[in-house]
């Protein structure tokens, strides 16, 4: 009687085991393609060069739109009694009694005759439209790598629509409003450039050369920063047009090479639940790694559908359908609320800083923006490093404290060499800042809303840069506390809101909005235990 009582109990314990937590598609992946092989990292760093001609559309307008030197003609003495180291143009000047150094066409400022336009936004015109295109773009474009084309596609239309606008810029800009509105056209174009590029060449790889991929990502931006004062150099008496056709038809090619070479990130083909295409890359993928594909295709399609993929509700619904997601969740507004915040003041000294170091004085234009491009050489290293072995939130706050405090001694400094010293200082110190702020976005928010959550937190940035310009013209006219007071000021207070976000250090990638719920509820519970315990998330 004892025995049957007790059978019964014993079976229903056996027949119900815990179910078994599906396999996440991060974890998947790394299965599946076993260790990154040379040529796939390759290909990944391949994807991330294209943040070298993205960092030729941001930064060219500091040479095309630059106020070229100009000297005195004969021996007129109105013009050589004028002549004083705070003369910021030869406006004032009778007509006859000073030139430029180099021919008219050189720069958009004397070409146009833009030095005496006698008002700080038309100067800044170009540059705040393009990042007002930039802003624009992001709004409009960013969830469609998300949602529709996914990453390879929406890069690939970027770079080439970003190439076109360049090409018409250098032909049909006759004046500075045709000027502007094609600046406007080359931000709206490139404004997902940087965040389809990030997002996936580091999708592309398994998580051990997921920071190796971001570093490349930003040496590769720095190579194309640096590339800029040895490509104006170059062509300092040539018309400023032909700096675009150099950075733009370039690019247009790469663009072409890369849509046949490049492949779709598989994370993204399985949240949008198009399995056989995911199938399909992992095997190639898993070749160039050296894994065996014989007879794998079954189980890997077997594995996807266990995962439980959540797809019309995260994406699946429309363009927008992303933004609705995050929307709809207190936690992710609260996340992209502070990662924005804190984009903001860095995006303005970031963009900023490299349009106003021809207000410091000193050294030329050529050579105070290589300083600036050779300071991102370090910042990079020292994001590796950071990403490496410190805590993200921490990071970011230390990072922005520093920009702004050298960027406020700009204004204190009277010394000209120090005051370079300082502006290289804190901009490279936002350097760091903006590479952590967008790998910090990437583990933030998860596959299904990523590509979408980074580009808002880029569009936060660029809308810092959308003041920049502004502020940099009235820093020339009145006084530099309009410019790097401002930047201090912004950057510092702004930073502050990376101390509000989780820590991210270690963690393993979420791949739907459902999964990263689960695991803040976990941590929120108590102690982590378990398959989180090495995972360092705090959230």
């Amino acid at each position: 009687m004892d025995d049957t009582a007790t059978a019964p109990l014993l079976t229903s314990h056996k027949a119900k085991p815990s179910p078994a937590k599906p396999p996440s598609i991060d974890g998947l992946i790394e299965t599946y393609i076993g260790d990154t092989g040379a040529l796939q990292l390759l290909k990944a760093i391949f994807v991330a060069f294209a943040w070298a001609f993205d960092a030729q559309q941001v930064f060219v307008s500091v040479f095309t739109d630059a106020a070229p030197p100009w000297h005195c003609v004969g021996n007129s003495s109105s013009c050589t009694a004028s002549m004083t180291p705070a003369t910021a143009s030869p406006c004032a000047l009778p007509p006859d009694t000073w030139a430029w150094d180099r021919p008219a066409e050189t720069s958009v400022v004397s070409e146009w005759a833009l030095q005496c336009a006698g008002h700080a936004a038309l100067v800044s015109l170009p540059a705040s439209s393009f990042f007002a295109g930039c802003l624009a773009g992001g709004f409009l474009l960013t969830t469609v790598a998300d949602s529709r084309l996914g990453r390879k596609r929406t890069l690939v239309a970027s770079l080439a629509s970003m190439s076109v606008a360049g090409v018409l810029t250098a032909f049909l800009a006759r004046n500075v409003w045709a000027y502007a509105a094609l600046r406007f056209a080359a931000g709206l174009a490139r404004s997902v450039v940087g965040t389809c590029t990030l997002v996936l060449s580091t999708e592309l790889v398994g998580k051990t050369w997921r920071d190796v991929v971001s570093v490349a990502a930003f040496l590769c931006y720095t190579l194309g920063f640096l590339s800029l004062p040895v490509l104006a150099f170059a062509l300092r008496e040539a018309s400023w047009r032909s700096m675009y056709l150099w950075i733009s038809v370039p690019c247009l090619c790469y663009a072409f090479v890369l849509y046949f070479l490049a492949q779709e990130s598989p994370r993204w083909l399985l949240v949008r639940g198009r399995t056989q295409e995911a199938v399909e890359t992992l095997h190639k993928i898993a070749s160039l790694n050296g894994m065996s594909t014989t007879d794998t295709t079954s189980l890997l399609s077997t594995t996807v559908d266990a995962c439980n993929i959540v797809r019309e509700e995260e994406g699946g619904g429309g363009m927008f359908a992303t933004v609705r997601t995050m929307s709809e969740r207190p936690w992710a507004i609260r996340r992209l609320a502070a990662i924005m915040a804190a984009g903001f003041g860095v995006g303005m000294v970031y963009f900023g800083m490299p349009l106003g170091v021809g207000n410091l004085g000193g050294s030329s234009i050529y050579l105070s923006t290589t300083y600036n491009a050779v300071a991102e050489v370090p910042s990079a290293v020292l994001s590796w490093l950071l990403i490496a072995r410190a805590n993200r939130r921490g990071s970011v706050v230390a990072l922005a404290m520093a920009a702004g405090a050298c960027s406020l001694a700009c204004v204190a400094i009277t010394n000209q060499g120090a005051r370079m010293g300082a502006e290289v200082v804190s901009f490279f110190a936002a350097c760091a800042a903006y590479d952590l702020i967008l790998l910090y976005t990437v583990e933030l928010f998860p596959t299904s809303v990523r590509n979408t959550a980074v580009g808002m937190v880029r569009q936060a940035m660029v809308l810092g840069g959308v003041a920049a310009p502004v502020l940099i013209a009235l820093g020339r006219e009145r006084s530099s506390v309009w410019s790097f007071g401002v930047f201090g000021i912004a950057i510092g207070c702004s930073g502050l809101f990376a101390a509000c976000l989780p820590e991210t250090r270690g963690k393993t990638m979420s791949d739907t909005m459902e999964e990263e719920e689960e695991r803040s509820s976990v941590d929120q519970s108590g102690p982590i235990i378990g398959k989180y315990a090495d995972s360092g998330d705090i959230v």
